[in-house]
């Protein structure tokens, strides 16, 4: 009895301990953590090309590692950094706003899954080349996730069992999918179920579109903007505020774009304060700039109305405060701790070197999400609601122009024992709302973000 009990308790500790793969990069401690995870992290660079490298920082479950699905986490931009979202927003740490210490994040998606965060594309945060050569696009670069993906499977053979998901947020609307069907169609053997857009953008036209009625009906314009809006850019009740050819049009349509990205109101959650002040950050610049891209083309000889406040529509304010994220990753003992090489330049949220020679491949990634869908992979497509960088309505029409049959009516979810949010589902993908919660659901709605990530990644009830 004795003698079997034992040989289960070394199976168990070696089957661990072979998942623990790749020493090296273990991260054994960090400064300003004054608690005991209960997990284990590694950090450090995954080849995606020769002399091309992506920085990831993996940590395992809390719950079960050898069983938990494996889910990889991609913020936007493009050419923003996925520590973002460790650092502020799922993560199993933040940092305080002193940029010293380290605080536990009660809500962690590592408490159900072992996650991945990937610094993509090469250029962002601690991801580099050795030419220091950035322009890539779509394509290029899920194509190196799905090379780093590769070289992370070999430092951790034994997770290539688990389940496997990916989650993109902000222009991770484009990542998300985009390497999902890489890794699909691709020869490694990775067991992927399904994937996430949050807050994502999906549809160019779509997002601006919907924009201008999201701004209108959540009381930003006023009536005479609205009216003069619905004259010269409708007919016969069908409007098109994305590439009219109207010049009137085309102005009404840039003040309205300035009222919400120029006038100083938080762009990412409506309702939060701009923190910072309007100071801008380039590579939040570089995204808010494919907005309306077709009217920034186009020159215009009208004025804006009156009482609309003149600024650079490219300047736009970021009104998120990334300082404490910046400073703590930025001292040496925790670059040391991270095994980021002394050659790195300064880590910062977002690469303008990486923005600003982004070529944009998918204006919509409709037929992308069609041919996922069709090899029976699950999607979940979810909004903060009072985000205006990627409205949740521009998602929501994004979901329904994919002609999929319903299969649930539009309806509530609830956390505890209050309305989240709304829901729909079209088989296989779902659209999901998280009320009151801006661009970055989890830091701005972490209870409910954590529930409606257990139950994606479990396919169970919302």
């Amino acid at each position: 009895m004795f003698a079997g009990g034992l040989l289960v308790c070394l199976l168990a500790v070696f089957q661990l301990g072979s998942r623990a793969q790749y020493a090296p990069d273990e991260v054994t401690q960090l400064p300003g953590m004054k608690f005991k995870p209960n997990y284990r992290q590694w950090s450090g660079h995954l080849q995606a090309r020769p002399g091309k490298f992506l920085h990831y920082w993996f940590v395992t479950s809390q719950r079960d590692p050898v069983k938990d699905p494996l889910v990889l986490w991609l913020n936007g931009g493009p050419g923003c950094s996925s520590l973002d979202g460790f650092l502020s927003e799922n993560g199993p740490f933040h940092v305080t706003d002193n940029g010293v210490t380290l605080y536990e994040n009660a809500f962690s998606w590592n408490k159900i899954a072992n996650m991945l965060y990937l610094e993509s594309p090469v250029g962002v945060g601690y991801s580099y080349s050795d030419d220091k050569k950035y322009a890539t696009d779509d394509d290029q670069v899920a194509e190196d996730s799905y090379k780093a993906l590769q070289s992370f499977f070999s430092k951790f053979p034994h997770f290539t069992q688990n389940e496997f998901f990916i989650f993109g947020e902000s222009y991770g609307g484009v990542y998300a999918p985009t390497l999902s069907l890489r890794v699909a169609t691709g020869v490694a053997k990775i067991n992927l179920k399904g994937f996430s857009a949050g807050n994502g953008l999906s549809s160019f036209a779509l997002n601006d579109q919907s924009l201008i009625y999201f701004g209108y009906y959540h009381g930003l314009f006023g009536e005479d903007l609205w009216r003069d809006l619905n004259i010269n850019c409708c007919d016969k009740g069908n409007c098109n505020f994305y590439n009219s050819s109207s010049e009137t049009c085309s102005t009404l349509v840039k003040v309205a774009f300035s009222i919400v990205y120029g006038s100083g109101l938080n762009e990412y959650s409506l309702y939060l304060d701009c923190e910072g002040g309007r100071r801008s950050h380039g590579g939040y610049e570089m995204t808010m700039s494919q907005l309306f891209k077709n009217y920034r083309k186009r020159p215009h000889t009208l004025k804006f109305s009156d009482g609309v406040p003149s600024v650079s529509l490219g300047a736009v304010p970021p009104c998120i405060n990334s300082t404490a994220q910046i400073n703590w990753l930025n001292r040496g003992d925790v670059r040391k701790a991270l095994h980021v090489p002394d050659t790195l330049p300064p880590w910062d949220l977002c690469s303008d070197s990486v923005g600003e020679h982004y070529t944009y491949l998918y204006p919509t990634v409709k037929e992308v999400y069609m041919k996922l869908l069709s090899l029976g992979l699950r999607a979940l497509v979810y909004n903060g609601d009072t985000d205006m960088a990627c409205n949740f309505l521009g998602d929501q029409w994004f979901v329904e122009d994919l002609g999929l049959k319903e299969t649930t009516k539009y309806q509530t979810w609830i956390h505890d024992e209050q309305i989240a949010g709304f829901y729909q589902q079209y088989g296989n993908i779902t659209f999901l709302t998280v009320k009151g919660a801006g661009h970055m659901v989890p830091q701005w709605a972490p209870g409910p973000a954590f529930h409606m990530f257990q139950s994606f990644i479990t396919n169970g009830s919302y």
